[in-house]
């Protein structure tokens, strides 16, 4: 399960939504939940997979262009 968005106290997970009391402690937006436990090593993974693919994604400024 990774923890797409938070509504309220509701998160939302894929298709599914998940109360919060029932999330590990300190769970947050964009972790990865397996088996009711907090998986840090798929956490990160996941985190630098979306760095790699926002960084695939961003237009280069032009030279001289500061913003």
């Amino acid at each position: 399960m990774v923890l797409s968005s938070v509504m309220g106290a509701v998160f939302n997970v894929g298709k599914a939504a998940v109360e919060r009391w029932r999330l590990p402690p300190g769970a947050r937006e964009g972790d990865v939940i397996v088996d009711g436990r907090l998986d840090l090593e798929r956490t990160e993974q996941l985190r630098r997979e979306v760095a790699r693919k926002r960084a695939a994604l961003a237009v280069p400024l032009p030279p001289g262009l500061e913003l």
